[in-house]
């Protein structure tokens, strides 16, 4: 079987080949392309992606997986043979069901939707994204019935991020989530707040990049393999295991939008340069699910990047960096304003108490707007509603509310629920690591992050996509996805922060 392993393998290379230009294209998009390529651009995606996708749908790779399928279960089960063939079955059958015609439209309508947004986004004008908007949820929610039948249409969607995990099981961890965090807001609410004034005024710009350089480089971030640029929105893209790229925003006057952005992206690109170079143009070449990659990208932003073992090393860096804005406060004040907890309107600025709340309302906006129970006309007051309702706050305007995420212009329908899941599974596997690393804390103060990656590289990224998402974190952690961890995460640290 041999001979037809490499024959498929060879298959998938190239459609691997064909996706991968896709995303470079979109990266260029993103980062370089002047305003006036946007039909252009969406024509060459769209002719692209669906070249990509007649590769995989082939008669060829779906002779080889027929074959393939049976061959894989007599042969040890974690092998990579074995795994391999697994998930490219996965990929296949999910493909197949879809037209290649739908695949060339649905990639050039999110391609030039993405304009649109930044457009309307920058007007501040909700109407001007409406109808590029109406048409994405019509088709995904199209794209949907080419899945009947289902437990639930948003299933459908869900899966793409998170395979094998339904809604109601998205649901019920929320369910449960979210009272928990409800009540450790109350008693935050009741404590004496600190301080941040002092995040809050002019940063250069160029200095904010040089710092969050310096973090990405000390976390092991490989800058022979990578590449970091400027973007409307933050986002990590890989080209390869050994081309991962990351962007970043900034705002002149508030230090942290860069940072904690560039820490973020870091995380996620850490993970694609440590998938195993064996998986290089396979199936595999990738994470395990976008929940275990925000695990990644959360414990790198917060775990550590929100830590005081961290500001330790860190600060006194920061302050030589903005001796007039930072001279003058001390270390602890610094620590506990960046972890200053206040209900506010934009997400990925959002502190680590109120987050998945801001996760919370997108996961049931999306499944109101697919199951056709909410209109898009009718978003921006669905919007300002929930802000309200989850976190008593209201948006003046759409660009701090409907309008702050570029993920609906680019179709990403399933994708907001793996942010919070991604820090449940951060704190289960924190856990772990300080039980396998009892210095952990010391060595971070001492800017030592070496054994950090070593162990996620260990655990969780040489994997790529070898193991199912919950399978990796039974693996690795003893249990399913739960909230419990993250929750005496949050519960010691503000207690300490806030005095209760």
């Amino acid at each position: 079987m041999k001979e037809k392993i490499d024959q498929l393998k060879s298959l998938l290379a190239e459609k691997d080949d064909l996706a991968k230009t896709g995303e470079l294209l979109e990266w260029d998009q993103q980062v370089n392309m002047p305003h006036g390529g946007a039909e252009a651009r969406s024509n060459q995606m769209g002719t692209i992606q669906r070249l990509a996708h007649e590769k995989l749908t082939s008669p060829a790779v779906g002779g080889l997986l027929k074959e393939l399928v049976t061959y894989a279960e007599n042969i040890d089960p974690d092998s990579d043979d074995a795994r391999l063939i697994k998930v490219a079955n996965r990929d296949y059958e999910r493909a197949v069901k879809v037209p290649s015609e739908f695949v060339t439209e649905w990639t050039k309508v999110t391609s030039m939707a993405h304009g649109v947004w930044a457009e309307a986004r920058a007007e501040n004008d909700f109407s001007k994204f409406q109808p590029s908007l109406e048409k994405i949820v019509d088709m995904a929610r199209s794209y949907a019935e080419f899945f009947a039948p289902y437990d639930h249409v948003y299933d459908t969607l869900l899966d793409i991020y998170e395979p094998g995990m339904k809604t109601s099981e998205v649901q019920a961890i929320f369910n449960a989530l979210r009272p928990e965090q409800v009540a450790l807001l109350k008693k935050i609410k009741g404590s004496p707040q600190v301080e941040n004034d002092f995040l809050y005024q002019p940063y250069d710009v160029q200095k904010q990049w040089d710092f969050g350089v310096e973090v990405i480089t000390k976390y092991g971030y490989d800058w022979k393999r990578g590449r970091q640029d400027k973007s409307a929105h933050p986002f990590t893209t890989s080209f390869s295991i050994n081309d991962v790229r990351i962007t970043t925003r900034f705002e002149p006057d508030y230090v942290g939008s860069a940072l904690f952005s560039t820490t973020h992206e870091g995380g996620h690109a850490l993970y694609e340069q440590g998938v195993a170079q064996a998986y290089e143009r396979t199936p595999l070449a990738s994470g395990a699910s976008l929940a275990i990659h925000e695990s990644q990208s959360r414990m790198f932003e917060n775990l550590m990047g929100r830590s005081q073992s961290f500001w330790t090393y860190f600060y006194p860096r920061l302050q030589e960096f903005f001796p007039g804005q930072l001279g003058s406060i001390d270390l602890d004040a610094f620590y506990k304003g960046i972890n200053k907890v206040e209900p506010s309107l934009i997400r990925v600025e959002a502190d680590e108490a109120t987050y998945n709340l801001h996760v919370m309302l997108r996961l049931e906006i999306e499944i109101a707007l697919i199951e056709g129970k909410l209109e898009v006309k009718d978003l921006p007051e669905a919007w300002n509603s929930r802000m309200e309702d989850y976190l008593g706050v209201t948006p003046s305007n759409d660009t701090e509310g409907v309008l702050q995420d570029v993920h609906w212009s680019s179709g990403l329908f399933g994708y907001f629920s793996t942010y919070a899941l991604g820090n449940l599974i951060s704190a289960q596997l924190w856990e772990v690591m300080e039980k396998d690393m009892p210095r952990m804390d010391e060595q971070m103060s001492k800017g030592e992050f070496g054994d950090i990656l070593d162990w996620v590289r260990q655990h969780i990224h040489v994997h790529g996509r070898k193991y199912d998402p919950g399978e990796l974190v039974q693996k690795v952690t003893g249990s399913k996805i739960d909230a419990a961890a993250y929750m005496r995460y949050l519960t010691k640290k503000y207690s300490q922060i806030y005095g209760f």
